[in-house]
């Protein structure tokens, strides 16, 4: 099945504190990440994953065409896929 091919690892960056639960302050937030696909119009096709699986936030494709290995997630994400199985009501 396909890849998603070359990815891009994007930052989202926070630079004010960002207040917990518990009370306690985060005085800047980095948040790493990458997207896959397009949105389509209804914007109801986006999967955020959550996770604490690896400290990587490289979950699928690949970051060069030399890489030697693929995300994570890669044998679920993208084209054929099991993510792009699943129907959300």
């Amino acid at each position: 099945m396909g890849s998603v091919g070359i990815v891009k690892p994007q930052l989202l960056h926070i630079p004010k504190p960002v207040m917990l639960a518990c009370g306690r302050a985060l005085p800047v937030l980095d948040i790493i990440y990458e997207t896959y696909g397009e949105l389509n119009a209804n914007k109801n096709n986006a999967v955020l994953i959550c996770h604490a699986l690896s400290g990587d936030h490289h979950a699928a494709g690949m970051h060069a065409h030399d890489d030697k290995k693929a995300g994570w997630w890669d044998h679920y994400i993208g084209p054929g896929k099991p993510s792009t199985q699943i129907n959300f009501l």
